[in-house]
């Protein structure tokens, strides 16, 4: 892999704008993007570094698209191409995501109440669809089907953001002992300009600030707590974007920051605009009850969301070869990813279809809703369905 420190950030910065502004279409999509742009046209790196990158950020914690873009940016150009992959990257739906949350308040309740249940609509549908795609990649098994399953009842039994992380390690334990020939990805010479010991140090922070936010929180609150909760989000979302959603839901409407029905329409509005889904904490932080949103409130929760996942991908890209040689490491990580499935089959149940389906015709339009994204593989058909479905019917029930 060729890394040029004298290469400009701009173009890096130029590059990820280019992507933040048409990479429709969820983490699976970005991917896609991001090899034809980079790899293809650009040639910054092969297909062989490329794939090794991507299996090193889906083995991680954290948005897998954009760790990848973090990982691009920083051998391209150093840290200042990795900060500017992000900010070109995500700055253009944290910005959509904000004028969404400044315009729902300011909406007639009626309207504002048909877009958030037809915003509930589309998580259901996008939600089903993550869960059955991860379940046939990450359960090709039984035995991981099974795991999933028992994660799933687990979650549902105990309802709690420990009850989750212990179905994570859970999973992992397991996998050491019967997933040891589950698979391990290829070793590549990747070449960035991290040494194994500055690796260290940021894993270090990584722990550091895991364990010490929370103490800091329970002193000073505001602001602080919010970056604890989104950050502890942040550190444990394996499995790819959409996992966030039940951390997220046990970080912010557990404590009565957010209702449930504008944690729903802020997943809901994501799907419909490009860039990552972790830019939701934008939407999130802006309408934080207690004197904690606005514009601060957005900021520190999406640098919060986001963070953790840097630390962890910088820290592991040098030391990723000797790991990745281990097949102790592969079983733990097939049995998490199993975990996984059954966290996120767990939210598709409890928040999401609880609050989005209230009678028949909400179960009909997000079936017809899946099926459109099994066939258009696009969620903006989704979004435009689902509204015109809601509203439709609403204005049909008005006398």
């Amino acid at each position: 892999m060729v890394h040029n420190r004298e290469r400009s950030w701009r173009e890096v910065f130029i590059a990820f704008l280019k992507l933040g502004l048409t990479s429709f279409g969820g983490p699976i999509a970005h991917i896609g993007y991001f090899r034809t742009e980079l790899v293809e046209r650009r040639r910054w790196v092969d297909d062989t570094q490329f794939a090794q990158l991507l299996a090193v950020c889906q083995f991680l914690p954290g948005p897998a698209s954009s760790q990848l873009g973090f990982s691009l940016g920083l051998s391209r150009a150093g840290w200042a191409g990795a900060l500017a992959a992000f900010i070109a990257f995500t700055l253009p739906s944290v910005i959509l995501l904000l004028l969404f949350a400044a315009a729902l308040p300011q909406m007639p309740e009626a309207v504002q109440q048909l877009l958030v249940h037809a915003l509930k609509l589309v998580a259901l549908a996008v939600v089903a669809q993550a869960v059955l795609a991860m379940a046939k990649g990450l359960c090709p098994d039984w035995p991981r089907r099974l795991l999933a399953v028992a994660a799933a009842v687990f979650i549902l039994w105990q309802d709690s953001a420990i009850a989750q992380l212990l179905a994570v390690l859970a999973g992992a334990v397991i996998g050491l002992a019967a997933f040891r020939e589950a698979g391990r990805p290829s070793t590549v010479e990747l070449g960035l300009p991290v040494s194994p010991r500055s690796g260290l140090l940021l894993i270090v922070l990584f722990f550091l600030l895991l364990f010490g936010l929370p103490l800091a929180a329970k002193q000073m609150g505001g602001l602080v707590a919010v970056g604890e909760a989104f950050y502890r989000a942040g550190a444990l979302v394996f499995g790819g974007g959409h996992v966030v959603l039940p951390l997220l839901e046990q970080s912010v409407v557990a404590p009565g920051w957010l209702s449930q029905e504008d944690f729903l329409a802020g997943y809901g509005a994501a799907q419909a605009i490009p860039g990552p889904l972790f830019s939701v904490a934008a939407f999130y932080g802006a309408l934080l009850d207690s004197g904690l949103g606005g514009l601060s409130g957005a900021i520190t929760a999406t640098l919060a969301l986001f963070l953790p996942g840097f630390l962890l991908v910088a820290g592991v890209l040098p030391l990723w070869q000797k790991l990745s040689g281990n097949r102790y490491s592969a079983g733990a990580i097939a049995g998490i990813n199993a975990a996984v499935v059954g966290v996120l089959a767990a939210a598709l149940y409890n928040p999401v279809f609880t609050s989005a389906v209230t009678g028949i015709a909400d179960l009909v339009i997000a079936l017809v809703g899946f099926g459109l994204l099994q066939l258009k593989k696009s969620p903006l058909w989704v979004v435009a369905w689902c509204l015109l479905a809601v509203f439709g019917l609403a204005s049909l029930s008005t006398p």
